[in-house]
């Protein structure tokens, strides 16, 4: 009886020690670290690029809110990165968080005030003008509050389930996560070609919505995490098109689009939640009618 022959090692990884192989595994690690560092440097650009701004150099303001934006791929990245090669650490967690924590806390925050109360004009009430940039310092402040508390709140629970939950199977958000908060503060600024607000009642509008993308992150409402897609098609072909199809819309409309995806995101959460409370209830059973006892007859 012959001996099947042994199959030729194909792989390169197969070919090489097994202490080159040890040293390849670890420098994976380094991998989802290099997108959590261009995440920083986004931000950090996002700050320098904000308090440069001004209303004759307004371009600041959009090009920071793109590197916000930026910075919001490369945390994709990160995530997708470390478990495609499954190389998920403690210390790329922690990283991770403390990048969040700058890139869409701090820049979203500081450009938020920037952008929309700082170069407010004086009004005929020179006051209103002081007290809606006050204001703005309280409602940027709860929006980097918030956010820092949605990424420890994150960091702390195993398994998070919010107070509507959905479809079994689908994982979800407990809570807006920060980068899409970061997300509706960019791509608005990103619409208006960062141009600052002008008027009092925009700038009062961009308050409640700062204060409303706050409660948003801390809430216990659900929000879809688009973890259960499958972007290891054996057949890439049939995303070549949408995929194609979307570059070109944002290349030609950036603005509205982002805009609009944001926007859908933010209140596709509301929505679920109002679905939730005003979901028909089964009709509990009618309590059994009470029968009084016959008198007693007397002669």
């Amino acid at each position: 009886m012959k001996m099947p022959l042994a199959l030729p090692m194909r792989r390169r990884d197969d070919q090489l020690p097994a202490e080159q192989r040890r040293r390849m595994r670890r420098g994976m690690y380094i991998l989802p670290s290099l997108f959590t560092a261009l995440n920083i440097a986004a931000g950090y650009f996002a700050i320098t690029e904000t308090l440069q701004g001004t209303m004759a150099d307004s371009w600041h303001f959009d090009l920071a809110a793109k590197a916000i934006g930026f910075a919001i791929v490369a945390d994709g990245l990160d995530g997708f990165v470390a478990r495609m090669t499954n190389t998920t650490s403690d210390f790329g967690r922690e990283f991770d968080s403390l990048a969040d924590v700058i890139t869409f806390g701090v820049a979203p925050a500081l450009l938020a005030w920037m952008w929309g109360v700082r170069w407010l004009p004086v009004f005929s009430s020179p006051e209103l003008r002081v007290r809606l940039i006050q204001l703005g310092v309280v409602a940027t402040f709860l929006f980097l509050v918030a956010g820092a508390s949605r990424l420890a709140r994150f960091n702390i629970q195993v398994n998070p389930q919010p107070s509507n939950p959905g479809r079994p199977g689908k994982k979800y958000f407990v809570g807006m996560p920060i980068p899409a908060g970061a997300a509706v503060i960019a791509s608005t600024i990103h619409l208006l070609e960062g141009s600052p607000i002008q008027t009092w009642w925009m700038a009062s509008f961009w308050l409640g919505l700062l204060v409303a993308t706050a409660f948003l992150m801390v809430s216990t409402w659900r929000f879809y995490s688009f973890k259960d897609l499958n972007l290891r098609n054996r057949h890439p072909f049939q995303l070549i098109l949408p995929m194609g199809g979307f570059g070109l819309l944002l290349y030609y409309f950036s603005g509205p689009l982002l805009f609009v995806l944001t926007m859908t995101y933010m209140f596709s959460g509301v929505m679920t939640r109002a679905a939730a409370l005003f979901r028909r209830r089964p009709v509990e059973p009618a309590a059994p009618a009470y029968e009084e006892a016959p008198e007693p007859q007397t002669r």
